[in-house]
């Protein structure tokens, strides 16, 4: 089992303080969320919770993951950074296969592209993207990305994407990792095809337990069933060593947490509490997990 602490939301300054605290408790990873931007009026509900309300306002701090995995990978050397998880469906993937290379060079290989395709039309909107058949173009933009960070001169000539023989340089020092969100059937059988893992959103455990099992069916039919593939989940009601053992026990190989949660800390709470958490977390769930 893998432990994955989750940085969503906090203030940026906390970050760098966060990943030491988070590396020394033995904390596998960290992961970094995304949003672009907080649109007062929006055309859809947010997938993710009962009611389809966002939890965050215009006032919730929010940072590039990208620029924050370097930010952090400079004052770390063993922990992993990935995105949980970033919305390709607005960006260019041309671009951003140039951020996602930068970002792994500067850590040394330590990091890695949870990707989806993003929920708000207004993002599309706004960045200049068609909301229309947003899933056939991530499927084009996934193999753009792969193709450019795998290294070396590439040319791509696609229905979305179209370019000649390029290269950039230098290519990541090992092979970027992609896990994949969404917890529909479209976004499942994505993962199974082209992903090195699954990511969930909040999801309880009798909901892990039916995803990951119809995950381990996709990748049986695609031949893959013996391939490694991470189940990453953010699992909303089965907490401590007996939890965290229940959700290993259906199929979860990394847990993402926010240890302060726990202790009734808030998001927008100064740092020290919540290094305290990590420090204790790490002591009583990360070293005894395997007891």
């Amino acid at each position: 089992m893998k432990f994955t602490l989750s940085i969503a939301m906090n203030p940026l300054d906390q970050l760098g303080e966060l990943a030491r605290a988070a590396e020394e408790a033995g904390f596998a990873s960290i992961a970094l969320p995304d949003s672009l931007f907080y649109a007062e009026t929006v055309d859809t509900d947010y997938p993710y919770t009962p009611d389809g309300s966002r939890f965050w306002t215009g006032e919730t701090p929010w940072v590039d993951p990208l620029v924050a995995t370097a930010s952090m990978g400079a004052v770390t050397s063993r922990i992993n950074f990935y995105t949980s998880v970033l919305k390709l469906g607005s960006r260019n993937p041309v671009l951003l296969a140039r951020q996602v290379g930068s970002a792994s060079v500067l850590t040394g290989g330590r990091f890695g592209l949870g990707l989806g395709v993003g929920w708000l039309p207004q993002e599309f909107e706004y960045c200049g993207v068609p909301f229309e058949r947003r899933g056939k173009r991530v499927d084009e933009a996934i193999d753009v990305l792969r193709l450019i960070l795998d290294g070396g001169m590439v040319e791509y000539h696609g229905e979305f994407y179209d370019f000649d023989k390029i290269q950039m340089s230098p290519a990541p020092p090992s092979r970027v990792p992609f896990y994949i969100g969404g917890h529909t059937e479209v976004a499942l059988k994505r993962a199974a095809r082209v992903a090195d893992g699954w990511s969930s959103a909040m999801m309880k455990l009798e909901e892990l337990r039916d995803t990951i099992a119809r995950l381990k069916e996709l990748l049986a039919e695609r031949g893959r069933a013996d391939d490694p593939f991470e189940y990453q989940a953010v699992c909303i009601d089965k907490f401590g060593l007996d939890g965290y053992r229940e959700q290993a026990a259906v199929g979860v190989t990394d847990i993402i947490t926010m240890p302060w949660v726990f202790d009734g800390v808030g998001f927008d709470a100064p740092v020290e509490p919540k290094l305290e958490a990590i420090r204790r977390f790490g002591a009583e769930i990360i070293d005894k997990f395997e007891e």
